[in-house]
């Protein structure tokens, strides 16, 4: 039987990178190309803040084509829902029509995926939805799939876990609120190995950055807060 070719939301951080592992070993699903969405004023990953440059080389190192979508800075609902939408009907012509995600437990955004999903004739898959995250940490390791912190959530953790790998170490390290995988926005990661890469991507530290992020007024409790990222460079 044919496999069902796959677009996989691409955020460049290990949630995903695990995601196309599950679904490589699930032997369901071809994953197509990889979707992400750029801030076309900055040219970086969007709340990621990763650079383009170091997208393409993850895309290159997978032999994975990516697909990305350019917003603005700050794009509205409708914006961001137009953009997508275009981009998953040109899709749906090129014989794609399943969307796969990193998400693991946020109900409300699962939901929100499936219906924008819906209005285009996509089916949604989450390989990695409800799995403890704690263990999903374990897998990370055991599979080979490299990742270091390249954003905090100031209201969680301290700049000084920027630049950590994520390992059993680092969440051992974690305060006891903060979701072994980040998964309330904690922290950001940008993956530079895994199993499935053609070689490992060499990168450096470049500088850390602090962002505070003016919030809609229905999210001000939630994202009225400050961000720490880091700044990762190609190392050749």
């Amino acid at each position: 039987m044919d496999k069902i070719k796959t677009v996989l939301n691409w955020s460049s951080g290990k949630d995903a990178a695990l995601a196309y592992h599950v679904l490589q070993q699930g032997g369901i699903y071809h994953v197509d190309c990889l979707l992400t969405t750029i801030n076309n004023e900055h040219d970086r990953i969007v709340m990621h803040g990763v650079r383009e440059q170091l997208l393409d080389a993850q895309s290159k190192a997978m032999g994975v084509k990516s697909r990305k979508i350019y917003l603005p800075a700050a794009p509205d609902d409708s914006t961001y829902k137009k953009a997508m939408q275009q981009t998953l009907t040109e899709l749906k012509h090129e014989g794609i029509s399943t969307a796969a995600f990193g998400d693991i437990f946020l109900e409300d955004l699962k939901h929100y995926r499936e219906q924008q999903l819906a209005t285009v004739g996509f089916d949604a898959e989450f390989p990695l939805w409800k799995q403890d995250t704690r263990k999903m940490i374990a897998i990370l390791e055991q599979t080979g799939i490299q990742a270091t912190v390249i954003c905090v959530n100031e209201k969680f953790l301290g700049k000084e876990f920027l630049g950590r790998t994520v390992d059993s170490n680092f969440l051992n390290d974690l305060p006891a609120a903060v979701d072994p995988c980040g998964e309330n926005g904690e922290f950001h990661t940008y993956v530079y190995n895994a199993p499935y890469f053609k070689e490992p991507i060499a990168v450096k530290q470049g500088e850390v950055v602090y962002k505070n992020y003016t919030p809609a007024q229905n999210d001000a409790d939630k994202w009225n807060t400050g961000f720490w990222f880091l700044d990762l460079l190609p190392a050749e």
